[in-house]
């Protein structure tokens, strides 16, 4: 169950928008099915054709405060069900509504200068609950914390509900023995050299000796060692691949600075420190250049996996992000509130598209017969495209074209952004 929260400016608009058949005709039986207007006829008001009434009876305590009203004194929750669930009944759906008003202060059970507020029914699985700020005493609702408290108390219906899918319990595994493991030291002398000493076994000589090192064995004993005319840029490399070859093979290594070559080389990144967005941006190019449903899928399971994905990884992050502002700092609640905020949106985004692989696979499948089609009769090339194809300075274009972009511009007419819920201005 899925809390989405919105303002707007004009409560008939918005009803006449509810009531109404909505975007591509998707509203069906709107209706009434929640709601308290401190002794507005609600009920009688609801009636189809109605809307601006019932809008009046809503803005009734904030047209008395005047020019103390806010531009957006219009409160609009839409809730959604988990669409693999059965709906809830109206019923149902009317008690969800008392809990969220109740829960956010909107309208506490049981006050008696409460804001006035409506739940209507529009769509399957759905129920929109709209509210004016203005409360009868004539002050103003504080919404700072609605957001948060919504998504907690869906979650928690939903659990009650049994919506919730559990996760199976971790498997307990034998845990494992550490075993020491032999220390090789790698250090430059004043001749120039490079020496490896400590473990003596044949693994370790044989990695050794398979990097560039040369075994030298007398009465002190096995040891290894480079030459002194290797040049200084080789014997950091070599001494570099020796001590990834060694720990791989689980030994501990001290590797001189001087010797570590990882330490100056200049990152792969082009992102710089940002290596977690490099990531990502090679998932999303993986993402685009999916050929079907199939490789959508698991190119798609490296965000949603409910273990390892990226949103997972995100989540955590924020709410660790959240804890650790609160011990730092016990002043910056607010801006601890602000990151696990954040984390619940990253958990809503989850539970949206939770089992969404089944219906990943399907994408794309009505458009292989056309696909054929075009193999067995392909287009002739373009004379145009071929001659920009053979030019430099168009191939250059292109790539560089590929860095652009633009925002598209919102609209800031009051309706639902797309089936959730109305889009506040």
């Amino acid at each position: 169950m899925i809390a989405h929260l919105q303002r707007a400016s004009n409560t008939a608009g918005l009803l006449s928008y509810l009531y109404g058949p909505g975007e591509r005709g998707s509203h069906t039986s709107p209706r009434l099915i929640a709601g308290d207007g401190h002794g507005a006829p609600i009920d009688l008001l609801a009636e189809t054709g109605s809307p601006p009434y019932l809008a009046s009876a809503l803005d009734a305590p904030v047209e008395r405060l005047g020019v103390r009203a806010p531009e957006q004194p219009v409160w609009i929750c839409s809730v959604r069900s988990d669409p693999g669930r059965p709906d809830l009944t109206d019923s149902q759906w009317a008690t969800v509504a008392r809990r969220l008003v109740a829960v956010t202060g909107v309208a506490p059970e049981g006050d008696p200068d409460a804001c006035r507020w409506i739940a209507m029914r529009n769509q399957p699985r759905q129920v929109h609950v709209v509210a004016t700020l203005a409360r009868e005493d004539g002050s103003l609702h504080n919404g700072y914390r609605d957001a948060f408290r919504l998504q907690t108390e869906c979650r928690r219906i939903a659990a009650e509900l049994g919506h919730l899918h559990t996760t199976p319990e971790p498997i307990s595994r034998a845990p494992e023995t550490n075993v020491p493991a032999p220390s090789i030291t790698i250090t430059a002398e004043p001749s120039g050299s490079v020496s490896a000493k400590g473990a003596s076994d044949d693994l370790s000589a044989t990695l050794l000796k398979h990097a560039g090192f040369q075994q030298i064995e007398d009465w002190y004993g096995r040891r290894h060692r480079l030459p002194t005319t290797t040049p200084a840029v080789d014997r950091a490399a070599i001494a570099t691949h020796a001590a990834e070859m060694l720990r791989a093979a689980r030994y501990g290594v001290d590797l001189d600075p001087s010797l570590d070559s990882g330490r100056t080389a200049t990152p792969a990144n082009p992102l710089g420190p940002y290596i977690a967005g490099a990531e990502l941006l090679r998932l999303t190019d993986q993402i685009r250049s999916a050929e079907n449903g199939d490789d959508l899928r698991r190119a798609v399971d490296h965000l949603l996996h409910p273990e390892h994905g990226a949103l997972e990884r995100v989540r955590e992050a924020l709410e660790a992000a959240s804890e650790q502002i609160t011990d730092l700092d016990d002043e910056a609640y607010q801006l601890a509130d602000r990151f696990g905020f954040a984390a619940e949106f990253v958990s809503s985004a989850q539970s949206e598209l939770h089992d969404s692989e089944v219906e990943l696979l399907g994408v794309g499948r009505t458009q292989e017969p056309q696909a054929e089609a075009r193999k067995q009769f392909p287009r002739l090339p373009d004379p145009r495209a071929a001659a920009l194809a053979t030019s430099p300075a168009a191939a250059k274009a292109k790539v560089s074209s590929a860095f652009g972009g633009g925002a598209s511009d919102t609209s800031a007419a009051v309706r639902p952004s797309q089936a959730p819920g109305p889009r506040a201005r």
